[in-house]
Parts: structure tokens; sequence; C-alpha cells
């Protein structure tokens, strides 16, 4: 299939009924009978539980549901004012990599951020997105975990807001302790999901190349 395809879910979409569809979406990939997917969307508030999870990081079992999931990575969380961003790529096209799919991951989260005024970093051992504090210490505003199946992506990078970051206190985000978590309002940044949408199709191509260039973000439709 040809274009990139993108979307956008109004409302909060179960966790259950999003890795259904992201797993049918990465088979049709694959079959050649679907276009790749870029999928923006947000959680009602949860816990997930990548296959490299240590039950003693889940500090308060009871709080959130938890979630078992295919994807890399231990546990994170999800909830309103969070941008979810699936995204489901045939890596075939992309070199077979898994490792440097992950860093084009950070890369074009940290494009985004700039866009909208905050300095995203890479921490070395430590996937994901980190902002540094004028007192040296270091929050993180995005996460990554992902799945590949017969060299189609798919999970993806979750960016932090306007979430409630109290709900953070349940885990052991990532399985990092000694460092905080932040949010797009949390460093005095006002932008809504929408323009987080908007920064990250802006700056597509230039991580993914040209000839993935991403369209306008359309409006919301569906669930």
């Amino acid at each position: 299939m040809g274009a990139l395809e993108w979307q956008v879910s109004r409302r909060p979409v179960p966790y259950p009924e999003a890795v259904a569809a992201m797993e049918e979406r990465a088979a049709a990939i694959r079959a050649g009978t679907a276009p790749e997917l870029i999928w923006l969307l947000e959680h009602p508030a949860l816990y997930t539980a990548g296959t490299g999870t240590d039950d003693s990081e889940l500090l308060l079992p009871d709080f959130l549901p938890v979630y078992r999931t295919g994807r890399g990575g231990k546990l994170t969380y999800h909830g309103p004012g969070q941008r979810v961003v699936y995204v489901m790529l045939d890596l075939e096209r992309r070199g077979n990599d898994v490792r440097q799919f992950v860093r084009d991951l950070e890369d074009w989260t940290i494009r985004a951020l700039d866009r909208l005024g905050v300095n995203g970093e890479r921490r070395a051992g430590r996937a994901g997105v980190w902002v540094v504090h004028p007192d040296a210490s270091e929050h993180k505003i995005a996460a990554i975990g992902v799945r590949v199946r017969r060299w189609v992506s798919y999970h993806g990078v979750s960016i932090n807001v306007a979430p409630d970051l109290d709900h953070y206190r349940g885990i052991v985000p990532c399985g990092i302790g000694g460092h905080g978590v932040t949010s797009l309002s949390a460093e005095g940044v006002g932008a809504d999901s929408e323009a987080v949408d908007a920064a990250l199709a802006a700056t597509f191509g230039e991580t993914f190349g040209s000839f993935a260039a991403a369209p306008a973000v359309p409006a919301p439709v569906g669930c």
C-alpha cells in the first residue's frame, strides 16, 4: 500500500481495544492490504506492564488497572492529558534495525518538543525523552515502548501534555528510580494535544525521511 495514514481518536480508547486494533493493523500492513499508520489517542487512567516488568515496581497494585502487554520495557502510566502515539511502520523499508527505530522515535519526539519550546534530551541506558531542570535533576516527559512482529512495529510513544502526575506514584516508571516525571504543563507550556499532534506531523519527515512525510493531521474521527 502507499501513503502513510494518520488517525486521531476523539475519546479515550480502552487499552485492550487499542492493542487488538494495533495487532490487526500490523498484520494488514505486513500483508500489504493496509497502509502504515500513526494513531494519536488517549487512554483512561491505567498502568501497562511491559515484558521487562519487575512486580516489585508496582507500588500500589490496587490504585489503577494494570494491563500486561507484549511491548518492551517496564511499567508506565497512560491517562487523560497524555498523548499516546502508536506507530505502525514497516521496518523492512527502514533497515530492519529495531534499536535504530527506537532512537528515531526519540529523535522525532525531541524535534516535536523543540517546536513547542521544550528542550528534550536522551540519556544513555534510559529509553525515552528527558527534561533537565536548573537544579540538574532529570524528569521524564516521554516514554517509549515498542513491539515488532514480522518487522512491523506497534505500540510507540507517550508524551505528557497535562496529565495528573500524581498517578505516577503507583509505579516506578519504566523501572527507573531516583528521577522525576514532568509534562508540558509542568514545564510552563500551554500546548494541548492538538498542538502536539501538529508538531509531530511537522517533524515526522525530518526523522523518517521525505518519502514518508506526514500530511496535515486530520480532524479527530471515530471514538
